[in-house]
Formats: structure tokens, C-alpha cells, sequence
């Protein structure tokens, strides 16, 4: 997407963002006036009949916000990536991704909704996926309910990757992992054969390494189904290190084997490909490096 344009001749904005970007939808060149992503000659406008004159530079910015005016999250969060449209955070093993319904335990939202009200009381944000209490890794939260929108509507065609340590040595190198699953409990996640109240899961797996008694494998998960990757482990006879609902023998991390590590999705307003990856947390790499 070009960065700038010059106008040539008096014109009302909105008309000339389309015309100057044609690429782009209607509704998404109205989300940068409406969320002040336009600028004409480096100011906000978020009027869709602003006048332009010959001359007037216009230009599509999606500004990477400044973190001084914050205090620093608690410990297990970190902000990866932020601007006026999303927040990428790396989410320690731990931490909700938002309140249970008893309402107790420290959750990412709640640091969060703190950290964009510390430079606006009027500022909030939206989730637009979850990580359980347990996983760690990668989520990714709205600024505004129109972006959430957008992310969530397209959510099932972007790139999900996990790391997994799983107990026992898994043979096959990679392969392709069905189910279907009733998630109706609230604990446990049941494979259930198929029915009116069960949903597809699919997973894809890779083996990067193999241990002496554990596998570490990279997941990419085609459906969205609660718990299935811990679902579609335990199905296979390998569950994951840590996971004892799901028939884990051990635990020598102390937590679930299991990491958010890479995304890849399209910015709600500038259209551009994200792409966020993370390393393995250094308590899971001691699980699968030999013995000293």
C-alpha cells in the first residue's frame, strides 16, 4: 500500500482515499478516517468530506504507540507490538486471558485495560482470542470494537502456530490430527464420536526434536476448538507434558507444556501482514535438551 498520495486537484477526501487506493474496501478506508489513521499533509482528519487542494499530501498511518507514559505491566506480561488499532502481548504461563466466571485470578485484560487507561481513563480494549490459564505465548487484543470485529470475523484464516512438549517419543514425523469434541464441559474437553452437539477439531503437527521420554512438536491448528491440541496429544497416547486432565504423567515444569509461538494476520486498519513469533520459554527448552 503506497504510504502517500499528493492530490492534483480540489476534491472531497473520502472520494480521493478510494480512488487513490483502490485495493481497499469502502468500510475499511471509512475505519481510518473514522479511528484518525488519515493524515492530510501529517495531521489527523477524520472527516469523509474534508476539502483537499492541490498539492495536499495524504497519507495512511498506523502510529506505534508509546509505552513511557505506562507503568510497567506485572511481571509474565510483555507488550510485543502496539499501536492505535491492537495490542500483541506475550502472556506468561499463569495469567488468564480474562476472568473466570467466579470472577477470581489475575488476568491479561485487567493489566491491560490499566495500562491504555493510564494514558486515557476513556481507553479500553477488546480480546479477540484466548489462552488458557496455563499456555503461555501469544495473544492478540483490539483498541477499539470495530477492529475486534474485523480480526474475529477473519480469525479462522490467519496462521496459528504452538510448541508443544509431549510425554513420550512420538514416531511419526509429522502427520494431520481429526476429532470431533463436545465442549460443553467446563473442565475437559471430551473426543466424542461425531453429533448434532459436537464440532470438527484439526490440527497439523510437525516433530522438531526428540528426547530420551519427551517429543517437542509444532502444532498448527486449522479450527478453533477449546483445548484441542491437549484433546488431539492425549487422543494419540502422547498428552502433554504437565496436562494431568488430559492423562499427563508428569510435570517437571511445574505448568503445561504448551506455547502460543507464532502468529500471522492481516492489521484490521492498515491491511498489512503481521507477522509475531516467540521462542520457547526457557523452563520448557530444559525439558527437551539431554541431560548434563
Amino acid at each position: 500500500m503506497p504510504p502517500q498520495r499528493t492530490a492534483t486537484e480540489a476534491a472531497e477526501l473520502l472520494p480521493f482515499l478510494l480512488a487513490s487506493w483502490p485495493e481497499m474496501k469502502r468500510t475499511r478506508v471509512k475505519q481510518w478516517l473514522k479511528f484518525g489513521s488519515v493524515r492530510v499533509n501529517g495531521r489527523p482528519v477524520t472527516r469523509h468530506d474534508h476539502p483537499l487542494k492541490p498539492g495536499d499530501k495524504v497519507s495512511i498511518q498506523i502510529e506505534k504507540v508509546s509505552r513511557h507514559a505506562a507503568p510497567p505491566l506485572p511481571k509474565g506480561l510483555e507488550i510485543v507490538h502496539e499501536d492505535d488499532a491492537i495490542i500483541v502481548l506475550n502472556k506468561g504461563a499463569g495469567w488468564l486471558t480474562i476472568a473466570l466466571d467466579s470472577g477470581k485470578g489475575r488476568t491479561a485484560y485487567a493489566a491491560l485495560m490499566d495500562h491504555v487507561r493510564a494514558a486515557d481513563p476513556r481507553n479500553r480494549i477488546w480480546i479477540v482470542h484466548r489462552l488458557d490459564r496455563d499456555t503461555s505465548g501469544l495473544v492478540v487484543f483490539a483498541k477499539t470494537e470495530p477492529f475486534k470485529r474485523v480480526l474475529q470475523r477473519n480469525w479462522h484464516r490467519f496462521e496459528k502456530k504452538y510448541l508443544a512438549i509431549a510425554e513420550g517419543v512420538i514416531k511419526r514425523d509429522s502427520g494431520t490430527l481429526r476429532c470431533h469434541v463436545n465442549e460443553e464441559f467446563s473442565l475437559r474437553v471430551r473426543s466424542v464420536p461425531p453429533g448434532d452437539d459436537t464440532r470438527e477439531a484439526v490440527s497439523h503437527f510437525k516433530v522438531l526434536k526428540r528426547a530420551a521420554d519427551r517429543t517437542l512438536v509444532e502444532l498448527k491448528i486449522e479450527t478453533g476448538r477449546r483445548h484441542q491440541i491437549r484433546v488431539h496429544l492425549s487422543d494419540m497416547g502422547h498428552p502433554i507434558v504437565g496436562d494431568a486432565p488430559y492423562g499427563a504423567k508428569t510435570d517437571p515444569a511445574r505448568r503445561l507444556a504448551l506455547h502460543a509461538a507464532a502468529l500471522k494476520f492481516i492489521h484490521p486498519a492498515s491491511d498489512k501482514e503481521m507477522t509475531f513469533a516467540l521462542p520457547l520459554p526457557g523452563v520448557l527448552m530444559k525439558l527437551i535438551e539431554p541431560s548434563q
